[in-house]
């Protein structure tokens, strides 16, 4: 393996260990209310960027994103599904709720999957199906443990599936930059979180001066703390193959959910073990024919490149 290689896989897991761990930060915000703790998140994470992006001298990508009407479409919805995502899932952590929402992330993949069929009209390979089909019947034995639909889990798996489609479709069209596109993201969502900062205020909800100095250190601290693992991550993925980060991400639900089970000691009855186990299954299922078909694209690149058919290649 290259020192770059290396490099990434550190640089992923370090990204992937820290979304786990979040959990464990938000809990210490449980005295700020959800919408409280999500302001101070999109406020910090925006003032962040903005000195990064004066720092890194990247004015001009941001004036060209800014003038781009079709970026600026796309970016602005996803602000608002990263908002709701970040919302939904603050919410879940203070709630007792983490089991769900670490759910809502082993989901994510199938539902990935889904908005390709739906959205962009890709055709499914078996074992996909089969996947999704395990992951359907896993919804319905969740649904009967929980005695409803896990609203936190399918909320949190589908504003974030929906995000990464949108982002993608930024990334279609010249490319946006991490940096350049959640700095955009934190533009538009500027005015309403100032908005609801001061109507907490008003409403002497608000509890950054609370237990000074510390809660308003943590509640300062979300900026860094939501986008450090998103450098990691963008420097990983610009080292190592998109199917070493897929399975890197499976890191953050387990964590989550040992976080939830072991830490936080959220009740889990036998059947919802049922349940999670068969959208465990569907994750191997996917996750396996994703590493079969990336080893015969890379076969057929490979074959192709010597001047020979995949199928003499193998001989």
């Amino acid at each position: 393996m290259n020192p770059e290689a290396r490099k990434g896989i550190i640089y992923g897991f370090s990204s992937y260990l820290l979304w786990g761990c979040f959990p464990l930060y938000f809990r210490l915000l449980q005295e700020s209310g959800a919408l409280e703790v999500l302001a101070y998140r999109i406020l910090f994470t925006g003032v962040i960027c903005l000195v990064l992006v004066a720092a890194l001298r990247s004015w001009q990508e941001m004036r060209g994103v800014l003038r781009n009407r079709r970026q600026m479409l796309l970016l602005g919805a996803a602000a608002f599904l990263i908002a709701g995502n970040w919302g939904v899932y603050i919410y879940a952590v203070n709630s007792d709720q983490v089991v769900e929402a670490a759910l809502g992330y082993f989901l994510n993949p199938l539902v990935t999957v889904g908005l390709g069929v739906l959205v962009l009209r890709e055709r499914l390979r078996p074992m996909q199906w089969v996947a999704v089909a395990i992951g359907l019947v896993a919804g319905v034995v969740l649904t009967v443990t929980y005695g409803h639909l896990p609203t936190i889990a399918l909320a949190l798996a589908g504003t974030f599936g929906t995000y990464g489609l949108l982002k993608k479709q930024v990334g279609s069209n010249g490319g946006v930059s991490a940096l350049a596109g959640m700095s955009t993201e934190s533009l538009v969502l500027a005015p309403f979180t100032i908005a609801g900062l001061v109507i907490i205020g008003f409403q002497g909800d608000s509890t950054f001066g609370h237990d000074a100095p510390w809660q308003a250190l943590l509640l300062i601290s979300t900026g860094v703390v939501t986008l450090t693992p998103l450098l990691l991550f963008a420097a990983a993925a610009s080292r190592v193959p998109l199917s070493t980060m897929g399975l890197l991400q499976y890191l953050t639900p387990v964590l989550q959910f040992l976080c939830g089970v072991v830490v936080l000691g959220e009740h889990m009855p036998t059947a919802r073990w049922v349940g999670f186990g068969l959208v465990w299954l569907a994750l191997v299922v996917l996750t396996a024919d994703s590493l079969y078909t990336a080893r015969r694209q890379r076969a057929a690149r490979l074959a192709a490149a010597a001047g020979t058919t995949p199928s003499r290649a193998g001989r």
